[in-house]
């Protein structure tokens, strides 16, 4: 973590919660992003739009550079709260908000690694392709010569274990994003009593929509009605 950082907006609370709404919504901006083109696969169109973004490989790498240090601190500062409010509460200094929070914001440490260690293995699965390698899209090709991601995606999601561990780790994914979501929004000062309810439904609506789109690919793919 640069000491630049450290020592500048991330020094404070307040400066460590804005960056972690920050770098929040931009992983939600991908997310949507990264299940629409995902989405290609009920209409035979994965192969394609695999094909078309990696001809944009300056998009590509340009997306890789701002993603990896967002995530690497969305993670650092996430641990730091974390442990901060812990030592707080141990100190006998927090108050007990139990009765407003929710099952969600009282595990986010908890859903946050979830998600950390998916993302490792979904990277090694679909992207560096080191599991399952007999069925990696580098190593087969399409009807017209292309490599076949849809393939790939397919067979491993044929598996009952691989896709409930997609699912388990999606439901992370909803819990994290169902707090983040709104929280982001007070973090960065966009939110009073007034708008609060409304934020909240919204954000845990955009979750649920997120988590819809991601978790439908290997439901349909486990049932026989996606087949690439």
């Amino acid at each position: 973590m640069p000491e630049t950082v450290s020592r500048g907006i991330g020094s404070s609370t307040v400066g460590r919660k804005i960056l972690m709404a920050v770098t929040g919504q931009m992983m939600i901006l991908f997310a949507v992003i990264h299940v629409v083109g995902n989405s290609t696969i009920y209409f035979s169109g994965l192969n394609s739009y695999a094909e078309h973004l990696h001809e944009l490989v300056p998009l590509v790498w340009a997306t890789r550079f701002v993603m990896l240090p967002a995530l690497l601190l969305h993670v650092f500062f996430g641990v730091q709260l974390a442990l901060e409010n812990n030592s707080a509460k141990e100190s006998g200094y927090s108050v007990n908000t139990n009765l407003r929070s929710t099952f969600a914001s009282r595990n986010m440490i908890w859903s946050g690694t979830l998600i950390a260690a998916f993302l490792v293995y979904h990277l090694m699965h679909f992207t560096f392709q080191v599991i399952s390698p007999e069925a990696a899209a580098s190593a087969n090709a399409d009807a017209l010569g292309r490599p076949d991601v849809a393939g790939m995606v397919i067979y491993a999601l044929r598996s009952y274990v691989v896709s409930l561990v997609y699912i388990f780790s999606l439901t992370g994914l909803f819990l994290h994003l169902a707090h983040g979501a709104q929280s982001s929004f007070q973090s960065l000062g966009l939110s009073n009593e007034g708008a609060e309810p409304a934020i909240s439904k919204g954000g845990y609506s955009v979750a649920l929509v997120i988590f819809i789109a991601y978790v439908l690919i290997p439901v349909l793919v486990v049932l026989g009605i996606v087949k690439g």
